[in-house]
């Protein structure tokens, strides 16, 4: 009998744990793993981070396996331009990206000679590097690296390949309710200029705010299980550093 209450108690323990972890992912916060370069500098691959899901409200995409349990956006907090979100993608409503945000409901976005305009404004940028050098998949890329300043004084860094390849693009209308995302890695990112795979973004795919980094590894040194690479594997320059 003492066997099978002890039983009992652990596996209501484990429930119950569950339940709490269920509750804090879905409302609180929730860890994201970073698995491509289209957001270098400002995020490697191998950074994990933790995004809030309560900063702009909760849709059905703010529980795991996105439940139809109601429909819309429910305590709606609007986004604002710069921030750094985890989003659903509307190809298929389900795989997680990661990007800036750029474009609002109304907004008026495209790259002219290689320079960002909102609403007819070019977006103000500082050269700062000349030779950096940045991943874009498995290739290592040459990259000027720029500071950029919105509107609302969100400043951040960019890298374009040196050739400038995204030259110029037609002019992308956000509708209603919509969000126009970027990859701070411009010319290796696929973002809401691929209107077939990303495009513009609605409000209820938004998943959460990215807010900072609580880990960080380069997997092409080793992986956790080989602790004696740690030393070099290990980013710890980048442990709990804010994500602007």
């Amino acid at each position: 009998m003492k066997d099978k209450n002890f039983i009992i108690e652990n596996i209501k323990t484990l429930f119950y744990a569950l339940i709490i972890a269920l509750i804090i992912r879905s409302l609180f916060l929730q860890p994201f793993y970073i698995p491509s370069s289209s957001m270098e500098p400002n995020l490697l691959v191998g950074d994990r981070l933790f995004v809030t899901k309560y900063s702009y409200g909760y849709s059905k995409h703010s529980f795991p396996f996105s439940p139809p349990i109601f429909n819309g956006r429910v305590l709606f907090d609007k986004p604002e331009r710069g921030d750094v979100v985890v989003f659903k993608t509307p190809a298929d409503n389900r795989t997680d990206y990661i990007k800036r945000l750029i474009g609002l409901p109304g907004d008026k976005i495209q790259f002219i000679n290689s320079n960002l305009y909102i609403n007819n404004s070019e977006i103000f940028k500082t050269r700062i590097s000349k030779k950096d050098k940045i991943f874009c998949g498995d290739r290592i890329i040459d990259v000027f690296t720029f500071e950029e300043e919105l509107e609302n004084g969100k400043i951040f860094k960019t890298v374009y390949l040196k050739d400038f390849s995204l030259q110029n693009t037609d002019i992308f209308e956000v509708p209603k309710d919509h969000y126009f995302f970027l990859g701070d890695n411009r010319d290796c990112s696929k973002d809401s200029r691929f209107l077939s795979s990303v495009g513009y973004v609605h409000k209820n795919n938004l998943v959460g705010k990215a807010r900072f980094i609580f880990f960080s590894s380069d997997k092409s040194v080793g992986n956790l299980f080989e602790f004696w690479k740690w030393n070099n594997s290990i980013r710890v320059n980048r442990f709990f550093k804010k994500i602007n």
